[in-house]
């Protein structure tokens, strides 16, 4: 079993930036890959970014390319999601996961997640 548990997540002006982390527990996430989405109430949850078990693919949704970076740290067990140029229109809950590949954009590609953690972004 693998635990998740985001970090980083809070208020922000638009135009600010936030580091999301994201800590394993539990069994390695080394062989995983690794994926970020965020979900707005009432909506679908939505793929924001991945990456490979080592680090070497990246993989990011068109709204988020060139302001988001996904990162990871294999020694700490953490992958980070740096969000850059954030918009209030990104207002939401998010959630790292881990699975078999990191350009899997949807839900069901994963097998573990985290609780999620808030992010806001005031105009």
């Amino acid at each position: 079993q693998v635990q998740l548990a985001e970090s980083g997540g809070g208020l922000v002006q638009a135009g600010g930036s936030l580091r999301l982390s994201c800590v394993a527990s539990g069994r390695t996430v080394s062989t995983y890959a690794m994926g970020w989405f965020r979900q707005v109430p009432g909506k679908e949850r939505k793929y924001v970014a991945g990456i490979t078990w080592n680090g070497a693919g990246t993989y990011y949704d068109d709204s988020v390319k060139g302001r988001f970076t996904v990162s990871r740290d294999n020694a700490k067990n953490t992958v980070y999601l740096q969000m850059n140029s954030l918009k209030p229109e990104e207002t939401a809950v998010y959630y790292c996961a881990a699975g078999r590949y990191a350009n899997a954009r949807y839900v069901g590609g994963y097998d573990y997640w985290g609780q999620g953690t808030q992010v806001t972004v005031s105009s």
